[in-house]
């Protein structure tokens, strides 16, 4: 049978893994493609592999960066909050996808994609392959709420963390450039339904922390508040936690006022995971 490009790569890291040391000690950063072949939607989609270091606890979490759906903070919203996540024994994984271009279904097959590749590398990297969550800020919050509502078994996430994420395509409520990069000028109310993540929660949508700001322009708080309520309903485990201020887009930086608040929060529920 003829190796996959995943296979060659994983089988490459068993071998240098095999070598003493606990793996987490020993390697660096790295990232590998999630698909063999470029697709539809320009770049090549990929992640992007902290291994937990310290006391690893055999967490992972896929980290959705924002931008709007048409570009990606990876600083901020990604490499920074997979760093920490890795100092406090989580392994966290920074997903780069493709951004829509014309091909709405692009960022979601990136992240269904990506978390069977976790589960199909759990042992290799040293992780639980049913403790694995999402998180997403804004736009990429939008993407981990689809994925949170829009999964098969290998891509379900086994929790959910959303900072200030898009939720509803309601035009009264939702981030219209988000919308428009996603869907185009000219989304058909199927569509705006489809990825209005608040009437999709069901039971077996998975346990969700999310973090908003009271004075968010950018992303109204009601869509936290939205989805929040809709888990609620269906009798999911969740939690809200609304910032008096802060406005949009803060996501690992230490500028925000309540960084350090946030950061013990999220590393409390992570803990109850």
């Amino acid at each position: 049978m003829k190796e996959t490009h995943h296979t060659v790569f994983i089988g490459i890291l068993s071998l240098l893994l095999a070598i003493g040391r606990p793996a987490a000690a020993q390697v660096s950063p790295f990232e590998i493609p999630l698909w063999p072949d470029t697709l539809p939607g320009g770049e090549m989609a990929s992640v992007k592999v902290f291994p937990a270091t310290g006391e690893a606890n055999g967490m992972a979490v896929l980290v959705c960066p924002g931008g709007g759906y048409t570009s990606l903070s990876m600083g901020h919203e990604g490499e920074d909050v997979a760093r920490w996540l890795a100092d406090n024994g989580v392994t966290g994984i920074v997903l780069r996808y493709r951004l829509p271009a014309g091909h709405h279904e692009a960022p979601l097959a990136d992240a269904q994609q990506a978390m069977r590749l976790i589960r199909e590398c759990a042992t290799d990297w040293c992780v639980d392959p049913w403790r694995v969550g999402v998180m997403g800020f804004s736009a990429g919050g939008h993407l981990s709420a689809t994925l949170l509502t829009r999964h098969d078994s290998l891509s379900r996430p086994d929790f959910g963390v959303l900072f200030y994420p898009v939720i509803t395509l309601d035009a009264r409520l939702t981030h219209r450039g988000s919308v428009r990069n996603l869907l185009g000028e000219n989304a058909t109310d199927q569509w705006l339904d489809y990825y209005s993540n608040e009437k999709h929660v069901s039971p077996d949508t998975p346990p969700t922390l999310l973090f908003h700001s009271g004075d968010d322009k950018s992303v109204p708080p009601e869509n936290s508040l939205l989805f929040h309520a809709a888990l609620r309903a269906c009798s999911v485990p969740a939690a809200l936690h609304v910032f008096p201020s802060g406005g949009h887009g803060w996501g690992f930086r230490p500028s925000f006022a309540s960084h350090a608040l946030m950061k013990e929060i999220l590393l409390a529920w992570l803990r109850e995971r």
